[in-house]
């Protein structure tokens, strides 16, 4: 597991900008989602494409906050990164210059729709009622990368909790774009695996000071413990 460290000047800088630590310890179950970022095979197993080691270790968390806020009555949404012919030809940026034809071709080979790299990780707790969604960018917001942010609206959602992999990569960037289009977001700080505590620790002081609220999963779990589910979602 990371070691979490956000420098005290930081946390000395955001309350400059705002009077409490924790914005939102109190949620609405209609109106919230745990969205799992890429706990797919490709980034968990040893020796697979985009091994992060560190998110294996999160899994026990992420489920503990999967069962929480389901228990409440919030939505769980498990994100899979796909790379498919649509996705090399519409992204070259980054297929074509970010990485080699050996890697692209690692990449295909990976996350494509049919592989047994792209199925999300048999250890997490994935019921029927949850909502599987397949991205093609780093972030879920980018437009054409998926239809996310047009279900999470048309079922009410505003506040979204981010867990998943890599932590300075595609939660990031799923976070910041969910911010910028006016979701409230929490940042689980152990909840999120990187390649290093330094990738991962550098997100989080980003996200604390400009984009989401970082918890920890006791605290996002307690504040689930606390929501009373409505009989149905909001409108």
């Amino acid at each position: 597991m990371h070691t979490i460290d956000i420098p005290q000047t930081i946390l000395e800088r955001v309350a400059l900008n705002r009077p409490q630590r924790h914005m939102f310890t109190t949620l609405d179950p209609r109106r919230t989602a745990h969205v799992v970022v890429d706990l797919q095979n490709g980034f968990m197993e040893e020796g697979a494409p985009v091994e992060v080691p560190t998110a294996r270790e999160i899994v026990p968390n992420v489920n503990r906050i999967t069962k929480a806020v389901r228990d409440a009555g919030g939505t769980i949404v498990y994100l899979r990164y796909m790379t498919d012919a649509g996705a090399l030809s519409s992204w070259s940026a980054f297929y074509d210059y970010m990485l080699s034809s050996a890697r692209r071709g690692d990449m295909v080979n990976a996350f494509g729709p049919d592989c047994h790299h792209f199925a999300l990780w048999p250890d997490l707790d994935v019921q029927p009622t949850d909502w599987i969604v397949d991205k093609t960018r780093f972030s879920a917001f980018v437009p054409g990368a998926c239809d996310l942010d047009e279900q999470l609206r048309s079922a009410g959602i505003d506040t979204i909790i981010i867990t998943g992999t890599l932590t300075n990569c595609c939660c990031e960037s799923t976070a910041r774009d969910a911010m910028q289009r006016d979701y409230r977001v929490i940042f689980v700080s152990d909840g999120n695996g990187a390649l290093t505590d330094a990738e991962h620790n550098a997100t989080l002081v980003n996200m604390v000071t400009l984009f989401a609220d970082v918890m920890t999963t006791d605290q996002v779990v307690a504040a689930a413990h606390a929501m009373s589910a409505p009989a149905t979602k909001a409108a």
